[in-house]
């Protein structure tokens, strides 16, 4: 059974490289910026899973023939047309590991290709989820104020906020999407 974080790793890879064919190296520092700084990947994680997209067809490999003089020349990864159309069927679903919270950073990465009624509903998911975290948050608080220490209190605000925000962005997000569902982007 494949995990979570291994199908997540797959389609960034895939996604990113269906921007274009590019080196392990430079694969490896912009997944780290689409991941996020708290999910650092390293070559341990990156090329075994190069090699099993590899395995099944998904990407190619070839030489980099303008590596410099002296130097081992690098290896290219791209997709295949195999690749492409896997990656299609993946940006178009949208269950709930696309705006869980391991997912929907992955997912908001590539909204670009994905289609507006599949941005639709995962920003309408992850709201909601968020929005059912948040009152099962404030209940508990409520129940437990008098009870919890001024520290714990502030976390728990802090949390409340943090949500909060995210929720109030999610809407608008939803509401430029269906504003303008050909080119809704976020705001300014």
């Amino acid at each position: 059974m494949v995990s979570r974080r291994a199908r997540l790793l797959e389609f960034a890879i895939l996604g990113l490289l269906h921007e274009g064919a590019t080196h392990g190296y430079e694969l490896r520092r912009r997944l780290n910026t689409a991941l996020g700084p708290f999910r650092a990947l390293s070559y341990g994680t990156l090329y075994p899973a190069l090699k099993g997209l590899l395995d099944r067809g998904l990407i190619a490999q070839t030489s980099d023939p303008a590596g410099p003089s002296g130097r081992r020349q690098r290896v290219v990864y791209e997709l295949t047309a195999a690749g492409k159309e896997h990656f299609a069927g993946l940006v178009a679903r949208a269950d709930a590991s696309a705006w869980d919270d391991d997912g929907f950073d992955v997912r908001f990465a590539f909204f670009a290709r994905t289609e507006q009624e599949v941005r639709l509903r995962i920003l309408e998911g992850r709201r909601s989820r968020l929005q059912e975290d948040l009152d099962r948050v404030r209940e508990a608080a409520t129940r437990s104020r008098e009870r919890i220490d001024a520290y714990t209190s502030a976390l728990q605000r802090h949390g409340e906020e943090t949500t909060e925000r995210e929720v109030r962005w999610l809407s608008e997000l939803i509401d430029a999407e269906r504003r303008h569902p050909t080119d809704p982007g976020p705001q300014p």
